[in-house]
């Protein structure tokens, strides 16, 4: 159920840069935008930039920072991108080299960061009216597949699109899916319903990212464009650094999820 410890995105990201939460942000700051979080040399920046606007759906661009300085000002001012998200992801040549919960030692002048919508924001709007959310219940991470839906390039960047699943009721999927129509900058409308193998995803028990939630008998899995896309897309560029969130592990913003709705 929803975590009331941390009620507020300031609240998630002072946790995290004491230390005091290095876990999953689902049912945290419920009503506060989630953001994935992209972070590449500024030579990189322009390709990935255009990969964005060329893939709306599974990275909506909510905040792009200035070469070297840490702090997403638009989305969360006085935040520290270094401290501030309670798992990182470390990438040299597209392959995954640690995870750490702060990248202090890692931060370079050159550096740009992408802050991208998640489909964490319209959760809350979902809880609501009443449509459940599994992985909350269940107090795990969402489940995340890779798909054989290919993704538009730009430059180096290309791959799969990765989506997130929760699994609904035939109903009240028809429901999540008016609800989420409202937010676009957060994925928006679910992309798949029902058979998994249609988009190239062979096991709903073993997903690429995150973990595996229960589906009860007349429940459909239902699909959404996710913003671990552009991990996909960093193994196939390969550029010699990046950071990313882990999976699961995002930065939560001071924006409100009404702030997001209808744009």
């Amino acid at each position: 159920m929803p975590d009331a410890r941390y009620p507020t995105g300031a609240a998630v990201r002072a946790a995290c840069r004491h230390g005091h939460w290095n876990g999953p942000t689902p049912g945290l700051a419920l009503g506060y935008v989630q953001a994935n979080l992209v972070i590449l040399p500024r030579s990189w920046a322009f390709d990935f930039l255009l990969f964005c606007q060329r893939n709306p759906k599974p990275c909506p661009l909510l905040d792009v920072t200035e070469p070297g300085i840490p702090e997403a000002k638009l989305v969360a001012p006085g935040s520290d991108l270094r401290t501030d998200l309670p798992a990182y992801r470390i990438w040299r040549e597209g392959e995954l080299d640690s995870e750490t919960d702060n990248i202090v030692r890692y931060w370079r002048d050159d550096f740009v960061a992408f802050l991208i919508g998640c489909s964490f924001t319209f959760e809350q709007a979902l809880l609501a009216a009443g449509v459940p959310v599994r992985h909350i219940e269940q107090g795990v991470n969402v489940p995340m597949y890779r798909t054989n839906i290919a993704c538009r390039a730009a430059g180096a960047f290309a791959g799969p699109l990765v989506v997130s699943m929760r699994p609904l009721l035939p109903a009240l999927a028809v429901k999540a899916t008016q609800i989420c129509s409202r937010y676009p900058r957060a994925h928006g409308a679910p992309i798949h319903f029902g058979d998994p193998a249609a988009i190239g995803i062979r096991d709903l028990h073993q997903p690429d990212y995150g973990d595996a939630v229960t589906i009860r008998p007349g429940e459909v899995p239902v699909f959404w464009a996710c913003g671990v896309t552009p991990q996909a897309a960093l193994i196939h560029a390969r550029p010699p650094l990046a950071i990313t969130h882990k999976p699961g592990h995002m930065f939560v913003t001071d924006w409100k999820d009404a702030d997001l709705e209808g744009e």
